[in-house]
């Protein structure tokens, strides 16, 4: 027996059903819209410009989580244009006028070791271990005699982003062309030796030390011993001794060497 004869469509119901499907449907289909549309994520078109004129490394070395990052930090306020090393002065006077603030420029610097130790320190025993920089801190302050100096394992070497770093003689070094002056080096130094200088200098004090001459004389060969003759001799009177070690004042120096000649540890060395 046919059970649909039986049985006839009743083709009302079925319209209604039909009918109700596509009006639920297109109820919902209009939610959707309306809920992206108040949820979505309004792109600030300020930020945007600054990300344009930013250098794009995304190194964080601002302290930010990539340039967006930092160019929303900017726009709120919560960050300065310097914390960039890599954006050049050009381009961040470009973000300033985004801003609607005022900026001077400043000379282009990058970043330098002040230690020349390295296979010239004397050791307080062999290391062995995580082969980290603040892992060996932890140990006696490290295995350098020298409470300062470079520990020489490279973690600078780790965090740089443009390869500018490497460990020359137990010591680290950085390339003048190759760095952009991101600052990761600076931060992550466990010893507090990696700083920054005008990329015009063509001097540096290669120490950190602010020990007693005869306390680094038996710590290290090339380290400062706070004779001062190179504050006495400069003619410039770009460098003054503090806490036993000389500061020079880059915008006295005129790059004349003397300091480098008069220095008995040729701790001052050329660029």
């Amino acid at each position: 027996m046919n059970y649909l004869l039986l049985n006839p469509i009743n083709w009302t119901s079925v319209l209604t059903v039909l009918l109700i499907v596509g009006v639920l449907s297109i109820v919902f289909a209009i939610l959707i819209l309306v809920v992206s549309k108040l949820c979505a994520v309004t792109e600030d078109e300020k930020v945007n410009a600054v990300v344009e004129n930013l250098a794009g490394a995304n190194c964080g070395g601002c302290g930010y989580a990539g340039c967006e990052g930092f160019a929303k930090a900017l726009c709120q306020g919560n960050a300065e244009i310097s914390s960039c090393g890599p954006t050049s002065n050009e381009s961040k006077a470009k973000i300033a006028k985004i801003l609607g603030i005022p900026f001077e420029a400043s000379e282009e610097k990058f970043a330098i070791v002040h230690c020349a130790g390295g296979n010239n320190a004397v050791k307080k025993y062999n290391y062995i271990g995580n082969k980290t920089c603040s892992a060996q801190i932890v140990y006696q302050g490290g295995a350098k005699l020298c409470p300062d100096g470079c520990v020489g394992l490279g973690s600078c070497v780790d965090v740089c982003p443009y390869d500018a770093i490497s460990i020359k003689d137990g010591v680290s070094v950085v390339d003048k062309v190759l760095c952009e002056a991101c600052g990761l080096c600076v931060k992550n130094c466990s010893k507090k030796v990696i700083g920054f200088i005008p990329k015009s200098a063509k001097v540096f004090v290669a120490c950190s030390t602010k020990c007693r001459g005869k306390d680094v004389m038996t710590s290290c060969k090339v380290g400062c011993i706070g004779c001062g003759l190179c504050a006495k001799n400069c003619p410039e009177q770009a460098i003054t001794m503090v806490d036993n070690l000389p500061v020079i004042d880059y915008k006295k120096c005129t790059g004349c060497k003397t300091c480098v000649l008069k220095c008995p540890r040729k701790t001052i060395k050329e660029i």
